[in-house]
């Protein structure tokens, strides 16, 4: 495993009605969910790391600090970018930050931690 501060990963995404905060229960209104852009943020952290995990290897996530700042409405562009800002041994911090046309949608930080994939599955099925 090869992983250091500064891997980054970028992710374009458009609003689709499956990611309204109507349709995941968040809220009744017609625009990205909270839930949505956390998703979409954590996908780019996990793209971030993915080809620098040795086989085997994947991460899980283990905190988050989420600031949900604009609407994003059906049809709008929003990009992620994440970038790898600490390793501490196996855990990773990531910073990341959601973008529309003309603002910050959202921002925070994510913590996950690499793990053995099968170990871990074997572990939490097992419980």
């Amino acid at each position: 495993m090869t992983l250091a501060p500064g891997l980054r990963s970028q992710l374009l995404i458009m609003v689709e009605r499956e990611d309204t905060a109507q349709k995941v229960g968040s809220g009744d209104v017609p625009v990205l969910a909270t839930p949505k852009l956390l998703t979409f943020a954590e996908m780019a952290t996990v793209q971030a790391v993915r080809p620098h995990l040795a086989p085997g290897q994947s991460t899980v996530g283990t905190r988050v600090e989420l600031e949900h700042l604009a609407p994003s409405p059906l049809g709008a562009h929003v990009q992620f970018t994440a970038e790898l800002t600490q390793v501490d041994g196996k855990r990773l911090v990531f910073a990341f930050e959601a973008r529309g046309r003309d603002r910050v949608v959202g921002r925070g930080t994510i913590e996950r931690v690499v793990v053995d994939r099968a170990a871990f599955v074997e572990r939490a099925t097992t419980r």
